[in-house]
């Protein structure tokens, strides 16, 4: 079997879901935060559109290292902004995954935050990571807006809001 062609159905699914939410992120509640550790709507919805550039970062890199890497997410302030940046992450993500070979998906990657290594797996662990990340933030995201009291879609059935 080939993990190539798995791997895209599962993040052409999770791209359609996560896009509804971040759809309607309220842009008037972008500083907003349930709760000082939390983060706000602004940086989880930018997080959120990000992550699947971790698909190709894991699949063109070798490791992030946070104490000698500049990664930073883009700076969101308007919803065109936050869904052009999730279509170019989703677009990057998965040109990267077509053209892996199913030899990458064994190879080690690390993360590290200077001489302190946080993980190393394989590259086919950390993409999966990064889908479990999407579907984990979105949820977060959708907690946030329950909490603001919108509608929330969907995503893998139908939600209290739908039914």
């Amino acid at each position: 079997m080939n993990i190539t062609p798995l791997l895209l159905k599962e993040l052409d699914e999770e791209t359609k879901t996560t896009r509804k939410f971040l759809e309607i992120v309220p842009e008037d509640k972008y500083d907003w935060q349930p709760h000082p550790k939390s983060m706000t709507v602004r940086r989880l919805a930018a997080h959120i559109a990000d992550l699947p550039n971790w698909i190709a970062m894991a699949l063109t890199t070798a490791e992030l290292d946070f104490a000698n890497n500049d990664w930073k997410e883009e700076v969101i302030n308007d919803n065109g902004v936050l869904l052009n940046a999730f279509d170019r992450a989703v677009a990057n993500g998965t040109a990267q995954l077509a053209q892996a070979t199913e030899g990458q998906y064994s190879e080690i990657w690390t993360l590290r935050n200077g001489d302190h290594v946080i993980s190393k797996r394989t590259k086919y662990e950390v993409i999966r990571m990064a889908f479990g990340q999407m579907s984990h933030h979105r949820a977060q995201l959708g907690v946030f807006l329950r909490l603001l009291d919108i509608p929330i879609p969907g995503s893998y059935g139908p939600s209290a809001d739908e039914m």
